[in-house]
């Protein structure tokens, strides 16, 4: 602001002098050159009287004499009478008497002695003037300078009318105009250091302060709360700094006061999580012996100890993610770094997940990479996430197909899952990481979610420097897409998938074997036991999709469904 504020006053000063300066100097120059003119004008008048009397007071009859009273009256004036540089006597044209010449001191002066002026002096009955230069051979300076012809008109005895012309040179006032132009430059110039100078204090008293709040602001942005500004006096300046001041010490005791109630309440987390764990050990070995001997006890008992056993395994699991929440929010959560192939821990969490699937009737498809898709990763928190993941879309898909797409290149790994069941609303999909969320509260689950599963997929994803991105449509599926650096350093700006995947086109088989989807080598399907008559996935075209698709990245990150470099041939291994 400094900078913009000596510019803007000093463009605007030059500009300011510049019309000043042309001003003064054309006023200046006017004035000198009207008065001299003036003066010459008296001069060469004064001159003209004198030379008329002295033609007509000699007694010269003879061509002779009266050349003689010519060539002496020229010379007279050019040897100090006048301060005109040159003197001519020149003739109308023929006298009326022969012998008589045209007289000039210096004699080449005649030159400059126009035919026009020669004319307009002839015939007017007063001075004429012209401004002509005057050759650097006959100037004092030795140069080209300035200067003013005077014509007028005298009687010469027997002759007739002459022509009196007389040069007076202007390289004295042209002398002081430069002068003056000089001091003008010095003085603008001089002015404008002087303004620039001026500007420079000013705004440094003004803009020091905004300078120091913004470097205190700065240091309060990164969590140095004691930071504030130093502030003397009663000026605006010191109002400023007292009330930024006071702004900082508010803040910092909101902030000290929220961090103490959010480290109370993930300490009251982590202790509650803690302390349960006794009573609930003591509450599964009791609830075990009971499962245990269910066979013994009537239908209702039974039922009951069917459900305790589940409530309590349930109950274990939400215990776990409470822990691991107040992990995260205590920054103690650290990343166990393996170089492992992500599309085998794909594989794992597939095998892992295929009971449920037998049990919704759900077709589980994988698509793998040609090549393994090795990257740094925790294994454990990679595989919570997918499995996350893979769960949700088999209790959300309503019995149809589930596709689970592994795609890589240089800088990222990438894992989509994605559904063909209820799908989301945009409304639910800016809700779908957020802690103890659901869709539909009332919603029938068979697994006995916790709530808190994508909150903590979501940490574990930025705890890779990763992206955990959702989509979804009303009754069309949702899709997770998982995008993990494959180096720790590596900055992602894109994914290799798209967050919505085309559909892969996957039917109901009723054989019960799984297809192979896009195989590069055409391997032999797997036989399963028959499942019955699979739903099939229904194909759309993401092209025509409506504008009502939601997109919500977990992790700021690219353009939504955006990715680079989709893999086109994909492993035949295919797990149900």
């Amino acid at each position: 602001m400094q900078v913009r504020v000596i510019t803007s006053t000093l463009a605007i000063g030059v500009v300011a002098l510049a019309l000043l300066g042309t001003s003064l100097s054309t006023s200046v120059r006017d004035g000198l050159f009207e008065q001299r003119v003036d003066q010459v004008d008296r001069e060469s008048a004064r001159t003209t009287a004198q030379v008329s009397d002295a033609f007509a007071s000699s007694p010269a009859s003879s061509p002779s004499d009266v050349q003689s009273l010519l060539i002496q009256m020229v010379g007279q004036l050019s040897s100090g009478a006048s301060s005109a540089q040159g003197t001519c006597l020149l003739s109308g044209g023929e006298g009326p008497t022969s012998g008589v010449t045209d007289i000039c001191s210096p004699q080449p002066l005649v030159g400059i002695v126009s035919t026009e002026l020669r004319g307009a002096t002839l015939d007017a009955d007063h001075q004429m003037l012209q401004s002509v230069a005057i050759p650097a051979a006959y100037a004092e300076s030795g140069q080209v300078e300035p200067g003013v012809l005077v014509g007028s008109t005298v009687e010469v005895p027997t002759v007739g009318t002459y022509g009196l012309y007389q040069l007076y040179s202007l390289q004295a006032e042209q002398e002081t105009l430069r002068f003056v132009q000089r001091t003008l430059l010095a003085g603008g110039v001089a002015v404008l250091a002087l303004l620039g100078v001026i500007t420079w204090m000013v705004t440094r008293q003004a803009v020091t302060p905004v300078r120091r709040a913004a470097d205190v602001a700065a240091r309060l942005a990164d969590g140095h709360l004691e930071e504030r500004m130093p502030g003397r006096g009663h000026d605006e300046m010191a109002t400023l700094a007292r009330s930024f001041n006071e702004m900082a010490a508010s803040l910092q005791d909101q902030i000290r006061r929220m961090e103490e109630l959010s480290a109370a309440q993930r300490r009251f987390v982590s202790d509650v999580s803690h302390e349960l764990r006794t009573p609930l050990t003591t509450i599964r070995m009791a609830a075990e012996v009971i499962h245990g001997s269910r066979e013994e006890l009537d239908p209702a008992a039974r039922r009951s100890a069917e459900l305790l056993t589940t409530q309590l395994d349930r109950f274990e699991e939400l215990l776990a993610d409470l822990l691991e929440i107040s992990r995260f929010d205590a920054g103690a959560a650290v990343l166990d770094v393996e170089h492992r192939d992500v599309g085998a821990i794909v594989t794992a969490v597939v095998e892992g997940t295929t009971p449920l699937a037998e049990r919704k009737g759900v077709f589980l498809s994988v698509h793998l990479t040609d090549e393994p898709a090795t990257a740094d990763v925790d294994p454990r928190r990679v595989e919570r996430v997918l499995r996350n993941l893979v769960v949700n879309a088999l209790e959300h898909a309503e019995g149809r197909p589930v596709e689970i797409t592994v795609g890589a290149d240089r800088h990222a790994v990438a894992v989509v899952v994605r559904d063909h069941g209820v799908g989301m609303t945009p409304q639910e999909v800016q809700h779908v990481f957020d802690r103890f969320w659901r869709a539909d509260p009332a919603r029938a689950r068979t697994t006995g979610g916790t709530g808190l599963g994508l909150a903590i997929s979501r940490e574990d994803a930025r705890l890779h420097a990763g992206w955990l991105e959702a989509w979804g449509r009303a009754g069309r599926g949702a899709s997770f897409r998982l995008t993990l650096p494959r180096r720790a350093g590596i900055q992602l700006v894109g994914s290799p998938l798209p967050l919505v995947p085309e559909s892969r086109g996957i039917s109901s088989v009723p054989t019960g074997q799984i297809p192979v989807v896009n195989p590069p080598t055409g391997p032999t399907p797997v036989a399963i036991p028959d499942l019955g008559d699979l739903p099939a996935v229904e194909h759309h075209d993401d092209a025509a999709r409506p504008a009502d698709d939601a997109v919500r990245p977990a992790e700021a990150g690219p353009e939504q469904g955006a990715g680079a470099g989709v893999a086109e041939d994909h492993d035949a291994g295919v797990r149900r």
